[in-house]
């Protein structure tokens, strides 16, 4: 709690202490008062106790030691690509999938004068979904731990060369001032999310509904193995909407995969599909079947 800047503690105290009366309805995320995260879980759970967490692994141990009913955590950003290593974070946890949202990133550029500035302090995510409208500015992107936490630490710094990138909230916070709003470089700028939680969803109660599946494999170390192992997607009409990949321990000799498919175990299709990719499989990991809460095609 006490790595936050001094003008986020008191709201972080609070906010916490507000989670440990109910923590049923506690949602944790990564980042101070007025992050994006903070503005997804109340999207999301519009009644829940927003639980704020220094880190990703902070927000993730909340759940798994009781403080929070789940976490929302962000994994990909239209922009710029993946955001929490949640393929490294996850299958170790023991936490599931139990959900997703999409948010619409907007951020502000707010600091304590009026500028001009040299520097700019954000997540690096927000630093690179607003790379062209800095360089453009001259201005040097500073990495900090989160976006509302960059403008709590702008004020807390009170430099008048500096400003921070954040939702426009944080500025209402952290009492700084706009000088600029939607400076992201393209109007379409989305962040997904998932909500973590200690017990798995049934796929059966998805039945009849939208749903997505999240898993991570290891294809044995064979010629064509991972073709053969995805094959059973195409022949069943699975549609798999995101596939990555990264290595397994420091060999660079074991590459694990990170997948989304359209449905729900219980579906034939799908079934059939998982089935003919776990023989080709060294190890096969379900992480979470859920609602699915943007149709991919």
């Amino acid at each position: 709690m006490h790595s936050f800047p001094i003008p986020a503690l008191a709201m972080v105290e609070q906010m916490a202490a507000a989670a440990a009366e109910n923590p049923s309805r506690a949602v944790a995320f990564q980042g101070a008062p007025g992050a994006n995260s903070h503005k997804a879980a109340l999207e999301w759970a519009p009644g829940c106790l927003p639980l704020p967490c220094f880190s990703f692994e902070d927000a993730i141990d909340a759940v798994k030691a009781g403080r929070a009913g789940c976490a929302i955590i962000p994994i990909e950003n239209s922009q710029h690509g993946r955001v929490a290593d949640i393929h490294f974070l996850l299958p170790e946890s023991g936490l599931a999938i139990v959900g997703e949202h999409f948010l619409p990133i907007r951020y502000a550029v707010m600091a304590t004068g009026e500028g001009p500035f040299e520097a700019a302090y954000s997540h690096p995510q927000a630093l690179g979904q607003t790379r062209f409208w800095l360089r453009e500015r001259g201005i040097v992107p500073m990495t900090y731990a989160d976006t509302a936490g960059a403008a709590a630490f702008v004020k807390e710094q009170d430099d008048a060369k500096a400003c921070a990138i954040a939702p426009r909230i944080a500025a209402d916070l952290y009492d700084l001032r706009v000088v600029a709003e939607d400076v992201a470089d393209a109007d379409d700028n989305t962040t997904r999310f998932v909500i973590l939680a200690n017990e798995a969803l049934d796929p059966a109660v998805l039945q009849g509904e939208a749903a997505m599946t999240t898993f991570v494999f290891e294809v044995k170390n064979i010629p064509a193995a991972l073709y053969k192992a995805l094959g059973g997607f195409a022949t069943n009409g699975v549609n798999m909407t995101k596939l990555e990949s990264y290595q397994k321990g420091a060999s660079f000799a074991a590459t694990m995969f990170y997948a989304d498919i359209v449905g729900a175990p219980g579906d034939p299709a799908v079934d059939r599909a998982l089935e003919e990719l776990e023989f080709h499989c060294k190890e096969l990991r379900m992480l979470g079947t859920y609602p699915q809460a943007m149709s991919r095609g």
